[in-house]
């Protein structure tokens, strides 16, 4: 296990100058830049590559996936909770398990799905072994989302489909939020979705760039 307080490149000055950069990128929660300033980014990547870890860009984890750029992370994150914290939230796709501790920082229990298990047990055991103890894990299509622990105060995805899935919109309770990215390669927008009594209200935010949504285990 690297050091969670880390040193050199991956040192809290390093981190206070990415939250620095944020801030100017327009990130205003105080509550989501606390967290992004504790959260220990370089444990959630290769060794190779945790020097980079505190610089505001995606890097790859394997299997064709990356762990996202923090401005996006800090975004998506003050999206979700602007009207206020959930108590508990379904995020589509662990991946490295960054964003999963950033959430679960903020919210009581964080349900996570991920369709490619190896990327999923590495993040279990970075997780567990920095503390975490309210993330619930489970191996699945994140087009299915997690029914039976639903319903949901908010739900984040990691991945793009081109169209919002269904399933996940009826697995949001009324008022709750859905934050997603939506579209093809090179035309993706970021879309913030309400559950109202009536309808689904959304949206969109601004142009992003995500792995695509993809369907089945792996």
């Amino acid at each position: 296990m690297k050091d969670l307080a880390g040193i050199g490149m991956t040192s809290q000055r390093t981190r206070d100058r990415l939250i620095v950069q944020l801030k100017k990128l327009g990130i205003k929660d105080e509550r989501v830049l606390d967290v992004m300033r504790k959260v220990p980014r370089h444990l959630f990547m290769a060794d190779a590559l945790s020097s980079r870890a505190y610089e505001n860009t995606a890097l790859p984890i394997g299997h064709g996936q990356t762990i996202s750029q923090p401005y996006i992370v800090a975004r998506m994150t003050e999206l979700l909770i602007e009207d206020g914290l959930p108590e508990n939230v379904l995020e589509v796709g662990t991946g490295s398990g960054y964003q999963s501790a950033v959430l679960a920082s903020l919210i009581p229990r964080v349900f996570s799905v991920e369709r490619i298990r190896p990327l999923q047990e590495q993040a279990k055991v970075v997780l567990t072994n920095v503390g975490y103890k309210n993330i619930n894990f489970k191996h699945s299509d994140g087009g299915w989302g997690w029914k039976a622990c639903g319903p949901y105060q908010g739900i984040l995805a990691a991945a793009a489909p081109k169209e919002i899935p269904v399933k996940l919109l009826e697995q949001l309770s009324i008022g709750a939020k859905l934050v997603i990215p939506i579209g093809e390669d090179g035309r993706q927008v970021l879309q913030r979705v309400t559950r109202t009594e009536s309808a689904y209200e959304v949206e969109t935010i601004e142009p992003v760039s995500f792995v695509p949504f993809l369907n089945g285990l792996a």
